[in-house]
């Protein structure tokens, strides 16, 4: 089950369409869905858990936190909503465009995919792409 929770103003328009979108991705990479849980923050909240959880004292967009058993995909996804709205400026996309980018990226996390070399980044910006791609709004 995939849920979504508010630690600031901010909520998602879109929950049951995003909710289907990512289960469709996770059936993509051959994996089942257990229990995600997206959290949506600002930098203030997710900086405190990255200095707590992983001893890093920079400012990021996500952190995810792994517990999948096996194939069944089980996590927590904390995304700083300023990052993402900063980041979408930087990179010059729109919000929402880079907002499905973060919420695939902790699922693909939790498929396998890394990014720490530039080959791994390169091959997590493709998964990204093609993911956002499976993204469908009914009308």
């Amino acid at each position: 089950m995939i849920s979504f929770n508010y630690e600031n103003d901010f909520e998602l328009q879109n929950e049951d369409q995003i909710a289907t979108w990512i289960s469709n991705v996770i059936l993509s990479e051959n994996k089942k869905e257990g229990d995600i849980n997206y959290v949506f923050c600002d930098d203030e909240y997710l900086l405190n858990l990255n200095e707590q959880y992983l001893d890093h004292d920079t400012l990021t967009d996500i952190i995810s936190f792994d517990y999948s058993v096996g194939n069944e995909l089980h996590g927590d996804i904390f995304i700083s909503i300023e990052r993402v709205r900063d980041n979408a400026q930087d990179f010059n996309v729109t919000f929402d465009e880079e907002l499905k980018r973060v919420l695939v990226h902790g699922i693909l996390h939790y498929c396998g995919y890394k990014d720490k070399s530039e080959e791994d980044e390169r091959l997590m910006r493709s998964k990204e792409d093609e993911k956002i791609k499976m993204f469908h709004v009914e009308h």
